[in-house]
């Protein structure tokens, strides 16, 4: 049995998910790749001076005026666990539309860097995979494979926990 088929047994689950095929605008963090489905993607702006909000956790890095607008702003990298960098100039906001309960709530993403569209097959897909201890990867809808690297896709709805939109509600 070679790696492979230990972690992705070829069964009908684990052949690509249909249901997440599509475009996707995808961006870089640290080394890695994400996306998130281009349907949720407001704009990309530049980085732009952000208003910092007490109280609000680190990962949030306050608001911005956007056309009249106030919007939050998260920084990715943080969110993720990751070590803060310096701000570069392909550093963006991706602003984004998050589905709340009661209402949709538009955001600014923080990334390093915004890759490209990518349109990609529900065969280029798989689940998310068993990491074999209990890790929160809820907000992962599966992982795309392409030019032999893998691009973590990413739920937007859940990156957002349900303590960070309380924060977020409260300075909207």
């Amino acid at each position: 049995m070679t790696m492979e088929e230990k972690y992705y047994p070829a069964n009908q689950e684990n052949q690509g998910i249909d249901s997440l095929a599509g475009k996707y605008l995808t961006f870089a963090l640290a080394q890695e790749e994400y996306g998130i489905g281009i349907l949720r993607i407001k704009e990309i702006i530049g980085m732009m001076p952000v208003t910092a909000v007490p109280q609000t956790p680190a990962y949030i890095r306050g608001i911005i005026n956007l056309r009249g607008k106030v919007i939050p702003v998260t920084d990715l990298r943080l969110k993720f666990g990751l070590e803060a960098k310096e701000e570069t100039d392909r550093t963006c906001i991706i602003v984004v539309e998050i589905n709340d309960d009661s209402r949709p709530l538009i955001m600014g993403l923080v990334v390093d860097a915004v890759s490209e569209v990518a349109n990609i097959k529900g065969e280029d897909i798989e689940k998310t995979p068993d990491f074999g201890v209990r890790l929160q990867s809820d907000y992962i809808q599966g992982m795309a494979k392409s030019d032999g690297r893998v691009k973590v896709l990413l739920d937007i709805d859940r990156v957002l926990a349900v303590d960070q939109l309380a924060a977020i509600t409260a300075i909207h």
